[in-house]
């Protein structure tokens, strides 16, 4: 069972319009790599469920705007039952990181249905931090989040530029790998630009982003789910 490391980057967002992301798409893909695991017009589905407890915790401290939270998601990509990670993503101090663990689907499935006595005797250490937050602060499945991804990759800088449309929430639907019916979240007609990097963006990069509508957002897409429930 594989276990990442936490590493934090920068990471601005903004939102955009489809006229920002046409104009955008053509200069990104002049210089950037699309990502690998995209279909032949470009984008992927991505499923996550993100965990909270009863008192909102993970929910709380993104409105609050706390520099230093946490929270905790299972995610899956086109619909693929066989690859799941859970992860931990992460703010400190500005910057945000991101941590993971592959899980099979039945692994996946023993924890939706409250098994997760296992997690502790994997040897995987986030694996065993979700499990002791699980018991200690009673996380529990809350709200599955939908959308399609765009991404791009520049090697200098380690840079990832991402485009999020047609986010859809399944409201109270907690079941991974179930066909949820989902209703649709933000506004109509704009999508997310996400924009990470490690010690600094490079100029090129910084040009080809640029836009004269984007602005900077302190958006969550589990934040404006749960809105929904």
């Amino acid at each position: 069972m594989s276990e990442s490391r936490i590493g934090y980057r920068h990471e601005h967002k903004h939102i955009i319009n489809w006229a920002d992301y046409y104009a955008l798409r053509q200069r990104l893909r002049a210089v950037a790599a699309l990502d690998s695991n995209a279909g032949a017009d470009g984008w992927y589905h991505i499923r996550s469920l993100y965990f909270d407890n009863d008192d909102d915790k993970a929910l709380r401290e993104k409105l609050y705007g706390l520099p230093n939270r946490e929270k905790f998601r299972l995610r899956m990509y086109n619909h693929n039952a066989d690859f799941v990670r859970l992860e931990k993503k992460a703010k400190r101090g500005g910057l945000s990181g991101k941590q993971s663990a592959v899980l099979t689907r039945a692994e996946t499935e023993r924890i939706l249905a409250g098994d997760v006595s296992w997690l502790a005797e994997t040897g995987n250490a986030l694996l065993a931090e979700f499990y002791g937050k699980w018991r200690g602060e009673r996380l529990r499945p809350r709200t599955i989040v939908d959308y399609r991804r765009e991404a791009y990759w520049y090697p200098q800088g380690n840079v990832r530029v991402t485009f999020d449309a047609e986010v859809r929430t399944g409201v109270y639907a907690t079941g991974m790998f179930e066909d949820v019916r989902t209703v649709g979240t933000g506004e109509a007609g704009t999508l997310l630009l996400e924009v990470k990097y490690d010690g600094f963006l490079p100029d090129i990069m910084r040009d080809v982003i640029q836009t004269n509508t984007r602005h900077g957002e302190a958006f969550s897409k589990y934040a404006a789910c749960r809105v929904f429930g």
